[in-house]
């Protein structure tokens, strides 16, 4: 029975890490702010279902993939190293370990200064005095919600600057029907074709998305 104990822990270790990835996947990676900046340009452009969720969600995954496979492989190539056998719980804890640097430098990176600084902080008033003794800026319990709201605070930046055009545009059509005095006419029905036009004369897909790559340079 004792060889069996092995693999009944890295089963156990298995199911609990796929049940972590959609968490990762949100919370670690560029996949928030690319899904958010891209629900806002949708909503600027007034297509409210076009592109669809599903699309919008598949392309932020595939771009995510794209920028994290360097830390991805770096975390690989530590998980398979043969100083590993995993047969052994110490293992685990060695590897997990190992495979949290390149995570780490990796959300370090992409953190704001003033962000690690609060919530190491505030573990002053919220942590109990043994664990705040502790607290290091760079623990992953820092800087997860460190980067989270870095790049939610990027995102909405981002999404103000590309909504600006669009409410110009909107603003025009809606004073010239005024002034014509078609005031039954939505202004959407005539501005949404504008703003679609603009937005494929510009290469819009394009441009946004080479941006959101770019912006993880």
């Amino acid at each position: 029975m004792a060889d069996f104990q092995p693999n009944i822990l890295g089963i156990v270790v298995l199911v609990t890490g796929l049940g972590l990835v959609p968490f990762a996947v949100v919370t670690i990676t560029a996949f928030m702010k690319i899904a958010v900046v891209m629900f806002l340009v949708r909503n600027a452009l007034g297509v409210q279902q076009t592109p669809p969720n599903l699309v919008l969600y598949g392309i932020a995954i595939v771009l995510t993939v794209y920028l994290t496979a360097p830390v991805l492989g770096d975390v690989y190539a530590r998980l398979t190293k043969p100083d590993y056998d995993y047969a052994k719980f110490e293992d685990w804890q060695r590897a997990a370990t190992d495979a949290r640097v390149p995570v780490r430098d990796y959300l370090m990176r992409f953190t704001e200064a003033r962000e690690r600084e609060f919530f190491l902080a505030a573990t002053d008033k919220i942590w109990p005095p043994e664990a705040r003794a502790t607290a290091k800026s760079d623990d992953l319990v820092i800087l997860v919600p460190s980067f989270v709201i870095s790049e939610l605070t990027r995102a909405f930046e981002i999404g103000f600057l590309l909504y600006l055009p669009f409410v110009v545009i909107d603003l025009v059509v809606s004073n010239i029907l005024l002034a014509m005095g078609m005031m039954m006419v939505s202004p959407l029905v005539i501005s949404v074709p504008f703003k679609l036009f603009l937005f494929v004369l510009i290469d819009g897909w394009s441009r946004l998305l080479h941006g959101l790559v770019l912006s993880y340079g």
